[in-house]
């Protein structure tokens, strides 16, 4: 039987471990370790793409401007490295991040970081494989395009994929709204092959993700999608029925001469005159497909004195620059930064006398200097789900309590039992406090 005197104690332990039990109760409902973190900086549509040999592309968006960086490692316990976004000190509502240099054939894990917060899939980190090594694709088939807002302004570092066959290529959009994508690199599901792309039968399904505004769809074929139409944000568009069209030249003039004319002119030029300056804007020393052996190109052409270019080389990253044609009608561009291993793609903007936008695209590939050609390739899950953002501080301090047995109280004595009832109160109010502070 249990003495009367004994009640309060047992009462007061009763305290303490109710106490615990609500703590742990708040904390495990409401996931306090998000404590601070808002649910607009959650990363939401989290996409694998760009899978090959050597690398892969990690995107995904936010529903408030952020930046982000990812934490990878080639185990889940592991994630050490660290990979941030190209454009730093910025915030973006799409954020897209490509790994490369990985090794073939190989699953590595990665956390995303968003605003300083850590997020993973639902208490473990995600995970995404490289394929095999299977050499360069000789495929210099491109799309291209642009993406611009109901408006008709452009949208910058819009998100753009591209499902072929199950395998998902993607890139994001210019300062101007210009996409260029290759089609090059895009494999089987199995990853263990190239694609063979039909340019009039197989079908490219583009998705276009640009929060806050609605995102566009499309769906297209090679023939026709170089340029395709417009991409306007909030619209799905079907472009299936649109005849083939010349891609990536300059344009061109056809001179039509009267019928009387004679094959030779009679006009003598002399040899001294000078060339007479381009009415167009060209390239004159790449041509479609070519391989160079720095990854440091220069670039040259010729056009109409003044004119202003835009220059993109699209490959794992977007480079942009502005340069203008010379007083001899010359111009010139040489990277900023070194272009990685594979596939690249370079587009000359630029306006003509009529102020119509004019574009040329030529496709090359940089040579590695000791490993097989990095090619930009997509995602190795056709079907991967979008997971579901568990976020976790990060570091994650743990704590740990030594459980110290406290001596047998006196029958009688209320000490223990006062002690036991506000550890108990205070427990349940400090995790009260917490679970308010993860509310707001």
């Amino acid at each position: 039987m249990i003495k009367k005197n004994t009640i309060p104690t047992i009462l007061g332990m009763i305290i303490l471990v109710a106490g615990t039990f609500f703590g742990v109760f708040l904390l495990n409902s409401k996931q306090f370790f998000r404590l601070g973190a808002s649910s607009d900086v959650t990363p939401k549509d989290v996409r694998v793409s760009n899978v090959d040999e050597g690398g892969f592309t990690i995107s995904w968006t936010t529903d408030k401007a952020t930046s982000g960086f990812l934490v990878w490692g080639e185990s889940a316990s592991g994630t050490d490295k660290v990979q941030k976004e190209d454009i730093q000190d910025s915030k973006f509502f799409t954020h897209s991040i490509t790994l490369s240099g990985l090794k073939p054939g190989t699953t590595y894990y990665y956390k995303i970081n968003s605003d300083s917060v850590s997020f993973d899939n639902n208490g473990v980190a995600w995970q995404a494989a490289t394929g095999p090594a299977i050499g360069a694709n000789k495929n210099s088939q491109i799309i291209s395009g642009v993406v611009s807002n109901a408006a008709g302004l452009p949208a910058q570092k819009a998100l753009v994929y591209a499902n072929i066959g199950g395998y998902l290529l993607s890139t994001t959009t210019s300062a101007s709204g210009n996409f260029v994508i290759q089609l090059g690199g895009a494999r089987t599901q199995d990853l263990g092959s190239f694609l063979d792309i039909n340019p009039s039968q197989t079908l490219i399904q583009i998705s276009v993700q640009s929060p806050p505004d609605q995102p566009a769809s499309a769906q297209i074929y090679p023939q026709s999608a170089n340029p395709m139409p417009p991409l306007i944000l909030g619209k799905t568009s079907d472009f299936r029925s649109l005849p083939a069209n010349a891609s990536g030249g300059s344009p061109g003039a056809e001179l039509n001469l009267p019928a009387n004319a004679s094959g030779e002119s009679k006009f003598n030029v002399p040899s001294n005159l000078n060339t007479p300056a381009p009415t167009t804007v060209i390239l004159d020393n790449l041509t479609d497909g070519e391989t160079v052996s720095t990854t440091k190109p220069q670039f040259m052409g010729k056009g109409p004195s003044g004119t202003a270019l835009t220059i993109e080389i699209h490959s794992q990253d977007v480079i942009t620059q502005n340069v203008s044609v010379g007083s001899t009608g010359n111009w010139s561009f040489t990277p900023s930064s070194d272009l990685s291993a594979g596939n690249h793609t370079i587009t000359v903007l630029w306006k003509d006398a009529a102020g119509i936008t004019r574009s040329l695209t030529r496709t090359f590939v940089v040579q590695a200097a000791e490993i097989p050609a990095f090619t930009a390739s997509q995602s190795g899950s056709t079907t991967l789900p979008t997971p579901t953002s568990t976020p976790i501080l990060s570091p994650t301090p743990t704590s740990t309590i030594s459980a110290t047995l406290a001596p047998v109280p006196v029958t009688g004595s209320l000490t223990p039992t006062i002690l036991l009832s506000i550890m108990g109160v205070a427990v349940s109010a400090f995790s009260f406090f917490l679970w308010k502070m993860s509310e707001g």
